[in-house]
């Protein structure tokens, strides 16, 4: 077992890490009060090739793995977790439409995506059907040449914003194989959305309901075959759970070490409270906390990188572990700073707001159980 990163992978991580402490770092904050979204800081990451990390060579992705992309999140995440929290859907997006769709539809849209011309979302989730994915209702009716869609999707980032829409929809009968993934673009008759949510977090990104009033979208649109739709939602969602959780590794990173430079300087009792043991072993058992959700979250990118068969299982377990305790961490570094922890002056309470999602989107942290139950009883 080698646990060293390569020196590619040391510049990826250098790389992202510099643009995160330059672009994203010194906004954050006000992007979060002014709910900004930052199109044209996220267009100067794709010019770093971070908006096509895992995507193919042939329009322009980097064809990165997922440890790579790992690393990227992590540190884009540590500058501002809602930011690279959106990055990470635009990529899976993206990588879907690569993936699973034709040369056609490659060719027209991937190269826009990849430079972040234009901007893609993930909608899967519905009113009715959150956690029972496989229950969902919008439905596209074939007639000549177009889909008839009809139906919503709920908690839709970017919704109003982006470009395309890669849609999870209802094309036979009940259950997963009766569903189809088709790309929808904006403009399309019959699309419409939603007012903005009013959210606890991720404020510097929009997020609304995606409403389908017999939108016709052309049958080219369509990812790969009838019927397959849920199964490449799912292969877009072990490596967006990885992402995800990597988002909150970042998070947490800038909530420790904040953490232990307010400790540092601040004193009680006639010497600074980094001093006293108790507050010692609490950041040493946040340290280590992160530690072990860092090298969950790596293990399963090496599963997906390798095609292991239980990726699924890994990428679930990183998920819930890295999400639960990385959101612990922040609440823990916000505790630790007293009262001040509760202002906006300080950057805790925004990262325990925006983490906090992190354990319930790309699948609650109760669905990655069953996952990995599941999982079990078939090994």
């Amino acid at each position: 077992m080698d646990f060293a990163l390569t020196d590619d992978q040391r510049a990826i991580q250098d790389a992202a890490r510099a643009f995160a402490e330059a672009e994203l770092a010194p906004h954050s904050a006000k992007w979060d009060e002014e709910k900004h979204f930052p199109v044209a800081t996220m267009k100067q990451a794709a010019e770093m090739g971070f908006c096509g990390i895992y995507t193919g060579e042939e329009h322009g992705g980097m064809a990165l793995g997922r440890v790579e992309a790992a690393l990227i999140f992590e540190e884009l995440s540590r500058g501002d977790v809602a930011t690279a929290a959106f990055i990470s859907i635009h990529n899976m997006a993206t990588w879907m439409i690569d993936r699973f769709g034709s040369d056609d539809l490659r060719g027209r849209f991937v190269g826009d995506l990849v430079g972040m011309e234009k901007i893609a979302s993930y909608c899967l989730t519905e009113p009715g059907s959150g956690s029972d994915a496989a229950a969902l209702r919008t439905t596209a009716v074939r007639d000549g040449d177009h889909y008839v869609l009809n139906g919503s999707k709920a908690f839709i980032s970017g919704a109003g914003t982006s470009d395309l829409y890669v849609v999870m929809v209802r094309t036979g009968g009940e259950g997963a194989k009766g569903v189809s993934a088709i790309v929808v673009e904006a403009g399309t008759p019959g699309l419409s959305f939603g007012a903005q949510e009013r959210k606890m977090g991720w404020n510097a990104q929009p997020t609304a309901i995606v409403q389908f009033d017999d939108c016709r979208v052309p049958v080219a649109n369509l990812l790969g075959e009838e019927g397959a739709g849920f199964r490449y939602a799912m292969a877009g969602l072990d490596g967006g759970r990885l992402n995800i959780a990597a988002c909150s590794l970042g998070g947490a990173r800038l909530a420790l070490e904040t953490a232990q430079g307010y400790v540092a300087t601040r004193k009680q009792f006639g010497k600074p409270i980094g001093e006293f043991q108790a507050l010692q072993f609490r950041l040493a058992d946040m340290a280590t906390d992160l530690e072990a959700a860092r090298l969950m979250v790596l293990r399963g990118a090496w599963a997906i990188d390798t095609d292991h068969p239980e990726k699924t299982k890994w990428c679930a377990m990183a998920k819930r572990l890295a999400t639960d305790v990385c959101f612990q961490i922040a609440d823990e570094a916000l505790q630790l700073h007293g009262g001040y922890g509760y202002l906006k002056d300080y950057p805790m309470e925004r990262i325990v707001r925006d983490l906090r999602v992190h354990r319930i989107l790309e699948g609650t942290n109760e669905i990655m159980r069953v996952i990995i139950a599941r999982e079990m009883a078939k090994a």
